[in-house]
């Protein structure tokens, strides 16, 4: 009942709240469009909320440890495919046997992402994204 009570407070906000994930996430495509990396994609038969800002990048530990030195925190929300979680291992599908699974559990990191995030940190974000892409992939 106590978790009822909060969210049907929170309820009225949800559209406002999602509005503002979605223009946050409009400035960072904006912004990385043209880097090469694999964006979320805004699905034509919906409207993405953008809980999270989960983009792909090679060599993702090092991308990561290169903008926690600048100051942006991101998280790896999916480090293991289901495939090669323990409680799946009584199907006993081993490593290789997704391929594509596995790849982007290597390759996928989030931005951070919330309604409340103020343009000076998007500017931060991206600034310090662009940065470490322009040194791992120089022009």
């Amino acid at each position: 009942e106590v978790q009822a009570a909060i969210l049907r407070v929170k309820l009225p906000h949800l559209n406002e709240w999602i509005e503002n994930r979605r223009k946050v996430a409009a400035r960072y495509i904006d912004a990385f469009s043209e880097l090469g990396i694999q964006l979320p994609l805004d699905p034509s038969y919906g409207t993405h909320a953008y809980h999270q800002f989960t983009i792909r990048v090679p060599d993702r530990d090092a991308f990561q440890k290169a903008l926690q030195e600048a100051g942006v925190q991101t998280m790896v929300y999916y480090p293991v495919p289901l495939h090669l979680q323990q409680v799946h291992a009584m199907y006993g599908q081993g490593e290789g046997t997704f391929p594509h699974s596995e790849k982007a559990a290597n390759e996928v990191i989030s931005l951070p992402m919330f309604p409340e995030l103020k343009p000076e940190v998007q500017d931060q974000v991206i600034a310090a994204v662009k940065s470490v892409i322009k040194e791992k992939v120089p022009a």
